[in-house]
């Protein structure tokens, strides 16, 4: 089982679990995630992100603050934002390169390298999974593409017995967007403004739903 350490105490899912992390701009969406990423690897799971808003060393930077800056820590981040930019930025062992948020495919490949390498080269049996966000996969492609992608990612995550977390800006898509890309998810970690301006969060579709919540502070 995977654990959502204090997003949400109490509450575990399944391996192959695939959940999206859905709420308005500026509600702490991707804190959350980054902070059911670190729960797990501070108990030896390993760590992949696909960013297709923040440049790879940012988020490489961000994670290891929030995991005491474990240098032994395994990470991988799938980098879609740097080479779109301009930059060239050299591969390392711990960041790679897609050519931008279209590049479905090189996204995909790196992500199954990472996955392989953690299995096979380090024994990493439990990984997480972030793609922040699909907002962005949202405005470079269609819904049919950005949902034949999800498709095959969530199966992906299925088949390696991970905890794929998957962030979305509600308020920018139509109800009917939304409804599509849910099909895909197992379950949802809802993120709302509650009163004097805190977030609140409630779990639905994994376990037993719960109620709204205060969003801890990180």
């Amino acid at each position: 089982m995977y654990g959502l350490g204090e997003v949400c105490p109490g509450v575990e899912v399944e391996p192959g679990t695939n959940l999206l992390v859905a709420g308005p701009p500026m509600t702490g969406k991707r804190t959350l995630a980054l902070e059911i990423l670190a729960h797990g690897n501070r108990r030896g799971d390993g760590t992949i992100v696909v960013t297709t808003k923040d440049g790879g060393e940012d988020v490489r930077e961000d994670l290891r603050e929030r995991l005491g800056r474990d240098e032994n820590a395994p990470i991988g981040i799938v980098d879609c934002v740097s080479k779109q930019q301009g930059m060239n930025p050299a591969q390392s062992e711990d960041i790679a390169y897609a050519s931008s948020p279209k590049d479905m495919t090189g996204i995909g490949i790196q992500l199954s390298e990472f996955l392989q390498g953690f299995y096979k080269d380090r024994n990493v049996q439990r990984n997480r999974i972030l793609l922040h966000s699909l907002s962005t996969l949202l405005m470079y492609s269609n819904l049919q593409t950005v949902f034949r992608f999800l498709h095959v990612f969530t199966g992906r995550v299925q088949s390696a017995d991970a905890l794929g977390i998957f962030v979305i800006d509600s308020t920018a898509h139509d109800q009917q967007t939304m409804s599509t890309l849910q099909q895909l998810f197992d379950g949802q970690i809802e993120v709302r403004e509650g009163e004097d301006n805190r977030s609140e969060l409630r779990v639905k579709g994994v376990g037993e739903n719960t109620d709204w919540r205060p969003v801890p502070e990180f």
